[in-house]
């Protein structure tokens, strides 16, 4: 028998009759044809061998004794792995009945006894390849609609000519509907599209109809329940023989996680973490959309830079967490004052929250749209200080911060957003530079004097290698005696091409460029040396004031390297009286007492220059191992007729000889002024009327002449 073996390879035949004769010749025709079987006549042991077995096509008479062959079937049919089983009925030739039995207990085929045993062969081989197609196409449908499920993928198709579409169980499970609930048209698909892309999905199909050409395009969709979703679409036409369209198939696929994932990926490339608002990336580009806009209508564009004014200090002071804190509030003030007639209007900028922008630590910017005049960007900016300026409540704190904002215009000052934000950020710097918690327009003065201290940087960073510092030295006179007891030494810097530049200019720049510490170093190297020289030429020893700027005290080895210049010089520690001010001792606590008590503990002087300027504080003063109160300048101004001035002073003189701390009182320029204090207990004098600022050649003719001062004698 040439019977295919492609699909009976170790094929598992169950025989069911209760006829010896029948199993027999089935036995023997199936094994001539390669099959392997089985068999029995008991109705009830054909259902433990099925479940024993698991064959892979049973051959069941109808007529058995005990369980007949119809509920033998139907019970195949209930086990678990008989689902799909082919069963083959015997029944009798006439007996129609038991075919329709047959089949609706369940059975695959039926074959009618007699029959030819050379064909039963190839009847089961038929239905056995038959079977396995069936399986094949079940099971790749159901890997399909696995497949489906878990790319959240449905399939559709719609008939164009009479209007009726056909979704795959994904396309439901997606719209979270019931099949049976759903009218199937195109109507029916289109009531699911979000309003605010129905035109978008509408113009898709009705290009794709009109030119024959698919399309795919992201939307959302809104499903019963009111939740959205996002879907990506796409579809082709399928046009009759003479072009027209009939139908059109299509897939839509859930990409709401995608969409989530891109929109928080987004969220970290273009929003601040902390605030919520716009990064400097997403700023820079609502900035140029606007300029674009406002470049179409003719209109201006402000831009405003604002930075709060004494944020470090509050958050060095009470912490990180309350330094975030206000930023926070800061920022959700902001949003507040800055109203939607504000800001920009136009495409997706609608909203006010898109104007509005943290470019980092406590700076933010504006962006106003469509205003018609400069004083428009005013009227924001008064209105932020003046919200600004209302008390914040943090952590039970109430925190008081001010801003300062700088503002320029497009097109007048600038036509590019890099300038635009530039010259903001300067008048901000301006702002600051005139007493903060104010706003300032940017003008074209602004950069010429940004320029001038750029230059003037530049210069100030080769100061020292090209030697154009000097130092001059002013005499500080005990008017009892008439004698010198300690020379200030002062800065100098002459410039080749700038000229001589006062120090009240480049000191500044030296503290805010970090350069002064290498400058300090510097003057007390050379004061060191010149100390040398004039102790090696016999002259009479005297003290050396030296200023010291606070950013030394950041340096953790401030003590160690003062030690260094002096055992390098040779000079005696008491030669040399550090000055510094009230806000250096201030800051960084007990380290700044350490610091202090080690350079007291060398030998050194220290005084504090111009004293009830600062904190004047009672309490530090107790802290700190001082030797020396220098009486500010400003104090001395109009002390003869200034008796809140003369108050001061008398006070100040008063703490310092009940702490037993020499007193100095600078910027002494008229007799008047020195009569006054005279008058009021103080001696030791510092200014113009007695000397100048000198150079270390004409101080040292005064040391080497021994010159004295006219002696003031005391009431």
């Amino acid at each position: 028998m040439n019977v295919d073996s492609t699909y009976n390879t170790r094929s598992l035949v169950l025989i069911v009759d209760d006829d010896f004769f029948i199993r027999t010749l089935a036995r023997d025709a199936l094994g001539q044809a390669g099959f392997e079987t089985e068999e029995t006549s008991d109705g009830d042991e054909a259902l433990s061998l099925f479940s024993r077995l698991q064959p892979d096509i049973v051959l069941l008479d109808v007529m058995l004794p005990g369980t007949d062959g119809f509920t033998v079937c139907r019970q195949i049919r209930e086990h678990p792995e008989g689902a799909n089983t082919p069963i083959l009925m015997m029944t009798g030739l006439d007996d129609v009945e038991s075919i329709r039995k047959a089949y609706d207990s369940g059975a695959t085929d039926f074959i009618s006894k007699p029959f030819n045993w050379h064909v039963l062969g190839y009847r089961v081989q038929y239905m056995l390849r038959s079977s396995r197609t069936l399986y094949d196409l079940d099971n790749s449908r159901l890997s399909l609609s696995y497949a489906q499920r878990i790319a959240r993928l449905g399939s559709w198709e719609w008939n164009v000519e009479n209007d009726r579409m056909r979704w795959s169980d994904a396309v439901y499970e997606i719209f979270n509907v019931d099949p049976q609930e759903l009218d199937k048209t195109y109507q029916a698909f289109l009531n699911f599209i979000h309003p605010l892309d129905k035109e978008l999905v509408s113009s898709a199909v009705e290009e794709a109809l009109t030119q024959k050409k698919p399309y795919s395009i992201d939307h959302q969709i809104l499903l019963p329940d009111g939740r959205e979703r996002f879907v990506h679409s796409e579809a082709e036409v399928i046009a009759d023989k003479n072009g027209k369209p009939v139908r059109m198939a299509g897939i839509m696929q859930d990409i709401t996680e995608r969409k989530e994932a891109e929109k928080q990926i987004r969220n970290l490339a273009y929003f601040d973490s902390l605030t919520g608002l716009p990064n400097r990336i997403l700023f820079k580009e609502n900035l140029d959309h606007a300029l674009a806009h406002a470049g179409r209508k003719s209109s201006k564009v402000a831009t405003l830079f604002l930075d709060l004014d004494r944020f470090k200090w509050i958050n060095d002071t009470m912490g990180h967490s309350v330094g975030d804190k206000l930023l926070q509030e800061f920022a959700s003030r902001l949003s507040k004052t800055v109203r939607k007639s504000d800001c920009i209007t136009h495409d997706n900028l609608s909203q006010p929250f898109y104007s509005i922008a943290r470019l980092g630590g406590d700076e933010f910017t504006i962006i106003l749209d469509d205003i018609n005049r400069s004083q428009d960007a005013a009227i924001v900016a008064r209105r932020i200080i003046e919200e600004s300026s209302k008390p914040f409540f943090l952590e039970g704190h109430e925190v008081f911060v001010t801003a300062s904002i700088g503002i320029s215009i497009y097109p007048d000052d600038a036509n590019d957003i890099v300038t635009l934000i530039k010259y903001a950020d300067t008048a901000m710097y301006h702002a600051k530079d005139l007493g903060k918690n104010n706003f300032q327009f940017y003008s074209r003065s602004m950069t010429d004097n940004a320029f001038e201290l750029l230059l003037l940087e530049n210069q100030l960073r080769h100061a020292l290698e090209r030697e154009e510092f000097t130092l001059h030295y002013q005499p500080q006179v005990d008017m009892v005696s008439g004698q010198v007891f300690c020379l200030e030494a002062l800065l100098r810097w002459h410039n080749p091409e700038l000229g001589m530049i006062p120090p009240s200019t480049f000191i500044p720049l030296a503290e805010e460029t970090g350069l002064i510490v290498g400058i300090d170093e510097w003057v007390l190297k050379a004061v060191c040396r010149q100390l040398k020289v004039w102790e090696e030429e016999g002259l009479p020893p005297v003290r050396v004031a030296v200023n010291l700027s606070g950013q030394n005290f950041v340096q953790k080895n401030l003590p160690e390297r003062i030690r260094a210049i002096l055992e390098t010089s040779g000079v005696r520690p008491e030669c040399i009286e550090l000055e510094l001010t009230e806000g250096v001792l201030m800051k960084n606590g007990e380290e700044t007492v350490a610091t202090l008590n080690d350079l007291k503990a060398m030998g050194l002087s220290l005084a504090i220059d111009d004293f009830g300027t600062g904190y004047s504080s009672l309490s530090y003063l107790k802290r700190f191992q001082l030797d020396t109160l220098k009486i500010d300048k400003s104090f001395v101004q109009n002390i003869e007729s200034d008796s809140e001035n003369a108050a001061i002073v008398t006070a100040i003189i008063a703490l310092a000889e009940s702490m037993k701390l020499r007193i100095v009182t600078e910027g002494v320029e008229t007799a008047e002024q020195l009569d006054t204090l005279r008058n009021l207990g103080c001696h030791r004098i510092q200014g113009f009327l007695l000397d100048r600022p000198q150079t270390s050649s004409d101080i040292t003719l005064q040391l080497r002449d021994g010159k004295s001062y006219p002696k003031a004698s005391l009431p």
